[in-house]
């Protein structure tokens, strides 16, 4: 078996590709995800994760309930020009009449089984912030973190300064960047190359063993990407690649440094770290140093990807 995970998202395209990967991977084993507000609302997520794990055959998989707000207290802001209204791009899933999932502390049991898990958050980093303001010590024993989030040293995408998921619950992102521990973090200016073209995309469907995903990359692709990003080759999976980071750590070199998060004004969101060569790294307010990805093997990425997707070796 692979190695254990508690995924947390806010399950749009990207999310559903990465969960995708996990599915056909052997060296991912997924034993909970956590359904949050973020591309959707919480209840669309929740219908999503649900729909999807019908697709595969995996509804042994237990759902809970995240977060519905950010810390801040303000209204989400959802983003159904890059995920299609339903956060799936042109797939509507059926109606799910099952009661909304109040169940979140689910997870402190979840933890609490495994002495080797690895928690991977992708979306909005409320619910993971939630499980550190209340139970600091159950997540001393997470054996490590894998987080999309950030953006280095470049522009943002939601603002000139900042990356969505950081943007839309700072505090959030901040208390994560503050107590985490033995963290990996796959930033806006990584993720972004970690392409999926339409020819991949093509050759994985002609395969027939990734359910749902040309319908859902062609969508990202052609109503989303091409026009905000006329000359891009393809889509980029930014979660997936996180996910993918598991199971190939050297999928990508790291730097390492603390991280702070701005949380107001202007540059809200915005995510800082030390990366100055001719000084002694700043201490911040005394927060671990963590792993933040700097760049990315595409090779790597698109042998593993295609490997995993179409069961054949590449």
């Amino acid at each position: 078996m692979g190695q254990k995970v508690l995924f947390f998202g806010d399950v749009g395209i990207d999310d559903t590709i990465a969960l995708l990967f996990a599915y056909l991977s052997e060296g991912v084993d997924v034993i909970g995800i956590v359904a949050c507000y973020g591309n959707v609302s919480k209840k669309q997520t929740t219908r999503n994760v649900r729909y999807l794990l019908e697709e595969v055959g995996r509804t042994d998989i237990p759902v809970m309930g995240g977060a519905e707000k950010p810390m801040t207290g303000e209204v989400p802001i959802y983003y159904p020009n890059v995920h299609g209204p339903e956060g799936l791009g042109p797939i509507t899933p059926p109606p799910n009449e099952a009661a909304p999932l109040e169940n979140f502390f689910q997870v402190i049991s979840l933890i609490e089984e495994y002495d080797d898990l690895v928690i991977v958050n992708v979306g909005r980093m409320t619910s993971l912030a939630t499980l550190f303001l209340l139970y600091p010590d159950t997540m001393k024993g997470i054996k490590s973190f894998y987080i999309m989030g950030g953006a280095f040293n470049v522009p943002g995408n939601v603002t000139p300064s900042a990356e969505a998921n950081f943007y839309a619950d700072p505090v959030a992102a901040n208390i994560v960047m503050k107590y985490a521990e033995h963290v990996f973090l796959f930033p806006l200016n990584v993720t972004e190359h970690a392409i999926v073209t339409p020819g991949m995309v093509n050759y994985i469907h002609a395969k027939g063993k990734a359910p749902l995903m040309k319908p859902l990359l062609d969508y990202y692709y052609e109503e989303f990407y091409k026009k905000m990003v006329p000359d891009i080759e393809g889509s980029p999976v930014h979660d997936a690649l996180t996910l993918m980071g598991v199971e190939k750590k050297d999928i990508c070199t790291f730097y390492r440094t603390r991280v702070a998060v701005e949380i107001t004004g202007e540059a809200r969101g915005l995510s800082i770290g030390d990366f100055r060569k001719s000084f002694e790294q700043d201490e911040f307010d005394g927060r671990p140093i963590h792993s933040v990805a700097i760049s990315m093997n595409y090779f790597a990425f698109y042998q593993l990807f295609m490997s995993k997707m179409t069961g054949e070796t590449f």
